[in-house]
């Protein structure tokens, strides 16, 4: 299996998203932040560099009315 190269703000990132699944939060963006210590702002490229690797999956709100934004949920790696 390949070894996915991360850079260090998306180690940080991706750390923050399974660090909040683990104690059974919602990582949605400003829950990141607050995690990684980063401000919601510059987790948008990370994020997207994150799931552009597949190591995070968006999902978004399946109930109308309660949309509080995506979340992104770690993908299980092999």
């Amino acid at each position: 299996m390949q070894q996915v190269q991360l850079s260090d703000l998306e180690e940080r990132v991706y750390q923050a998203v399974t660090a909040l699944e683990a104690r059974g939060q919602v990582p949605y963006p400003d829950m990141i932040a607050e995690e990684s210590g980063l401000t919601v702002e510059q987790l948008q490229t990370p994020l997207h560099l994150l799931t552009e690797k597949n190591l995070l999956h968006r999902e978004d709100s399946p109930m109308a009315g309660l949309d509080f934004g995506p979340r992104f949920c770690a993908r299980q790696m092999a």
